[in-house]
């Protein structure tokens, strides 16, 4: 699914109101049809509804929809502020509509002084008011009015995007002058400024609406924001022969544990073999030997020379990919070891936890970086390595910036993972839940990826499937045995049941 910017979106309505064609009055009456329905399959029209409107065309769909409630006998206070005295042509229309109407209950036009209804529990507040073209925070009487609903108690739905809220970019945004909305309707598809976790609380519950815009145009706009769909991870499932034998299947190497995090080594192992790599050979400091050869019976266990520290690099030249980082430590010795590693290493790479951490630390080794390497970084992670992010869309375009810059892959780590791919382009993951925000659920990832590549997965199907495929073995332990018990070997468990469902 393509993620459009704000003038994008403008951009698809003309695209659609001149090839459906439609006129753009008939395309907003189509949109309110659907909003409505939205809103009537929820709340009954025995709740009293107080309606919001802007000057332009999003106060032109709630003004469209307020109409629409009249018709199926809701109780609806419509307040159009028009201030500046130019409201726009389809605003203009639906206003006129709207007056024509027998049963609204109550129409106000704001022009100068507003004197704001009482706002109860047991209300429902359209909010029309801004919609995705907003570029600048709200003040003055905008402002003051955010507050007003927001402090009260009713429900409150939002058309396409919370008024205050912008598509993008939020970081100067006053997030007091925000809507918090209880549900927002927003239409054909999910803003960009809804991936990120600090706006969560302005969108309330999301139901995103079809309004049948043009997807001739939608297939034909060039985006560099997508959000994985089920279909295109099934379509980069690469098949397994029936006559394979393991050597053909890959040999991965995992570089991981120092002495005391040898339950990284082994989660990031486990994984790694449950997505089907031919051959793993784990190399952990001495100390953790015995407890490798005993909890990953199926891996090979190459000691380091050191007792408890990662310390010398290891020739790659027979292996198809490595995965480096987990519970490793971050001691001087490890860390001019791993630049070292990285250095000459030839087959792809995932670099991890405490490898990301020894970069963060020697931040000019950054310019010494192999290309194609993939990152895997938390967002505390990714503020060590580039400086402190003051939100989401500020560290997101600091990730991109580290893709573009080493030529390899960023995985941005979070509800909505995002994998930045050295071309700008970013892909967000859908799959996932707050029960994965646990101890080692990290290294799991570092080794499902790391097992694709060595299988011959390209490196941006690896990261995309890998990181698809991580959500969903967690989201299928959550529906057994809930979030709040879920531990990381719980995702392993379930990556059999992951790659069936995608296969059936």
């Amino acid at each position: 699914m393509k993620i459009f910017t704000s003038t994008q979106i403008q951009e698809l309505d003309k695209y659609t109101i001149e090839h459906e064609p439609i006129s753009s009055l008939d395309l907003m009456e189509r949109a309110a049809r659907t909003l409505t329905r939205a809103i009537t399959d929820t709340w009954a029209n025995s709740m009293p509804v107080v309606v919001f409107a802007g000057p332009g065309n999003n106060g032109g769909d709630a003004l469209a929809v307020a109409r629409m409630l009249a018709e199926q006998s809701y109780q609806v206070t419509v307040y159009l502020f028009n201030i500046s005295g130019n409201l726009s042509p389809d605003c203009a229309a639906n206003k006129k509509r709207l007056q024509d109407c027998k049963r609204i209950h109550d129409f106000h036009e704001i022009i100068q002084e507003f004197d704001p209804p009482r706002l109860e529990e047991g209300m429902l507040i359209i909010d029309g008011l801004f919609g995705s073209g907003l570029n600048k925070p709200l003040a003055g009487g905008f402002a003051s009015l955010v507050k007003y609903i927001n402090a009260s108690s009713a429900r409150i739905v939002s058309i396409d995007i919370p008024s205050g809220l912008m598509t993008e970019d939020n970081n100067y945004n006053v997030r007091a002058n925000i809507i918090r909305a209880t549900q927002t309707l927003t239409l054909q598809q999910p803003k960009l400024s809804f991936l990120f976790p600090e706006n969560q609380q302005f969108i309330g519950k999301l139901r995103v609406l079809d309004i049948r815009l043009s997807q001739e145009g939608i297939d034909k706009m060039e985006t560099s924001f997508t959000v994985t769909e089920e279909s295109d991870i099934r379509q980069r499932l690469l098949e397994r022969s029936a006559f394979v034998h393991k050597g053909q299947m890959g040999h991965a190497l995992l570089i991981a544990g120092s002495y005391s995090m040898a339950g990284a080594a082994i989660l990031a192992a486990k994984a790694c073999l449950r997505v089907g790599v031919g051959k793993l050979t784990v190399n952990s400091p001495k100390r953790n030997n015995a407890i490798l050869q005993i909890a990953v019976p199926e891996a090979i266990v190459q000691p380091c020379s050191e007792e408890t520290i990662f310390s010398e690099t290891i020739d790659t030249e027979e292996y198809q990919a490595m995965g480096i980082g987990p519970g490793l430590g971050q001691s001087e010795q490890t860390a001019i070891a791993l630049i070292s590693q990285l250095r000459r290493t030839q087959c792809p790479t995932v670099v991890d936890a405490d490898g990301l951490n020894i970069l963060a630390n020697h931040r000019a080794w950054l310019q010494q970086l192999p290309k194609g390497l993939i990152l895997t970084p938390h967002p505390k992670e990714l503020d060590r390595l580039e400086g402190h992010a003051a939100d989401s869309y500020e560290r997101l375009t600091k990730a991109r910036n580290i893709a573009e810059r080493l030529k390899g892959y960023v995985i941005l780590k979070g509800h909505y993972t995002a994998i930045c791919c050295p071309d700008g382009h970013v892909v967000f993951n859908p799959t996932g839940n707050a029960g994965m925000a646990t101890a080692g659920s990290g290294d799991v990832l570092t080794g499902i990826i790391t097992g694709l590549l060595a299988r011959g997965y390209k490196a941006e199907d690896a990261c995309i499937v890998g990181v698809y495929l991580h959500g969903l073995a967690g989201d299928l332990a959550a529906q057994e045995m809930g979030e709040e018990s879920l531990i990381a070997s719980d995702i392993i468990n379930n990556l059999s049941k992951a790659f069936k469902r995608l296969k059936e």
